[in-house]
Protein backbone atom coordinates (compact mmCIF):
# COMPACT_ATOMS: atom_id res chain seq x y z
CA UNK A 1 0.00 0.00 0.00
CA UNK A 2 0.98 3.40 -1.13
CA UNK A 3 -0.24 6.91 0.10
CA UNK A 4 0.54 10.36 -1.75
CA UNK A 5 -0.51 12.42 0.88
CA UNK A 6 3.83 13.39 1.65
CA UNK A 7 3.71 14.86 -2.12
CA UNK A 8 0.72 16.56 -1.90
CA UNK A 9 1.71 18.25 1.43
CA UNK A 10 5.83 18.92 0.68
CA UNK A 11 6.12 18.21 -3.28
CA UNK A 12 9.37 19.83 -2.81
CA UNK A 13 10.89 17.02 -1.01
CA UNK A 14 8.56 14.06 -2.33
CA UNK A 15 7.51 13.08 -5.24
CA UNK A 16 6.22 9.90 -7.24
CA UNK A 17 8.18 7.36 -9.96
CA UNK A 18 6.47 6.38 -12.58
CA UNK A 19 5.27 3.08 -10.88
CA UNK A 20 3.55 5.29 -8.11
CA UNK A 21 6.05 5.03 -5.25
CA UNK A 22 6.55 8.02 -3.02
CA UNK A 23 10.58 9.19 -3.59
CA UNK A 24 12.39 11.73 -1.67
CA UNK A 25 13.73 14.12 -4.10
CA UNK A 26 15.30 16.51 -1.49
CA UNK A 27 17.21 14.55 1.52
CA UNK A 28 18.20 17.71 2.87
CA UNK A 29 15.48 20.20 2.95
CA UNK A 30 15.85 23.48 4.14
CA UNK A 31 15.03 24.67 7.70
CA UNK A 32 11.92 25.83 6.86
CA UNK A 33 9.94 23.03 5.85
CA UNK A 34 11.15 21.44 9.12
CA UNK A 35 7.70 22.35 10.41
CA UNK A 36 5.84 20.77 7.04
CA UNK A 37 8.05 17.77 7.35
CA UNK A 38 7.35 16.77 11.21
CA UNK A 39 3.69 17.09 10.06
CA UNK A 40 4.01 14.80 7.33
CA UNK A 41 5.91 12.30 9.00
CA UNK A 42 3.34 12.67 11.92
CA UNK A 43 0.67 12.35 9.05
CA UNK A 44 1.83 9.53 7.06
CA UNK A 45 -0.61 6.54 7.76
CA UNK A 46 1.91 3.66 6.43
CA UNK A 47 4.53 5.21 9.08
CA UNK A 48 6.88 5.55 6.20
CA UNK A 49 8.56 8.81 6.69
CA UNK A 50 11.85 8.96 8.91
CA UNK A 51 13.39 12.08 9.79
CA UNK A 52 17.15 11.81 11.06
CA UNK A 53 19.26 14.32 13.17
CA UNK A 54 20.16 15.90 16.42
CA UNK A 55 16.99 16.01 18.68
CA UNK A 56 15.23 13.40 16.91
CA UNK A 57 11.72 13.19 18.78
CA UNK A 58 7.85 14.15 18.38
CA UNK A 59 8.12 17.53 18.75
CA UNK A 60 11.83 18.30 17.48
CA UNK A 61 13.31 16.72 14.77
CA UNK A 62 16.30 17.64 12.75
CA UNK A 63 17.89 16.42 9.66
CA UNK A 64 16.57 15.07 6.76
CA UNK A 65 13.70 13.03 5.05
CA UNK A 66 13.70 9.53 3.90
Amino acid sequence: MTSSLCVYRLPQVFDQDAEGRVVVVDEEPPDELRRELLRARRGCPTRSIRVEGPGVGDDEDGGGAQ
